[in-house]
């Protein structure tokens, strides 16, 4: 008996394993498209040890998540090629550039990462609530 509990449980987890893998993620970077090499660029250079994404990463550069709604292409170019007195210039060529600024542009569009001064408790946690 326990040993059929044991597999069906095994076999279930399994099954809902695959279908989170297949279906959860409605916001998948398109293959081939040039944010998918925008992301590629990042983690070969590995900004997100200075920049964070969603709240996750380093704390020496600002959180980027919602940067491409903030500032526009000129800017993000500017800052991404030539860098300033704390971020390096990388040497990135153009098309690196402009593929960042599009993985970017696509993050914006996939979540948001401000949290209201109100929702921000003592302890340095916050409260998520959809009325906020």
């Amino acid at each position: 008996m326990t040993r059929i509990i044991l597999t069906s449980l095994l076999l279930s987890f399994c099954c809902y394993t695959v279908l989170v893998y297949l279906y959860c993620d409605t916001n998948k970077i398109p293959p081939g498209d040039i944010a998918r090499n925008g992301w590629a660029v990042w983690q070969k250079n590995n900004c997100q040890s200075c920049h964070q994404v969603y709240g996750l990463g380093g704390y020496m550069g600002p959180d980027l998540t919602n940067i491409a709604a903030v500032r526009d292409r000129k800017h993000l170019y500017t800052f991404i090629k030539y860098g300033t007195g704390r971020m390096p210039n990388l040497q990135l060529p153009d098309e690196d550039v402009n593929a960042v600024i599009e993985w970017l542009s696509w993050v914006n569009k996939t979540g948001e990462t401000k949290v209201a001064a109100s929702a921000v408790r003592w302890t340095g946690t916050y409260s998520i609530n959809k009325q906020q």
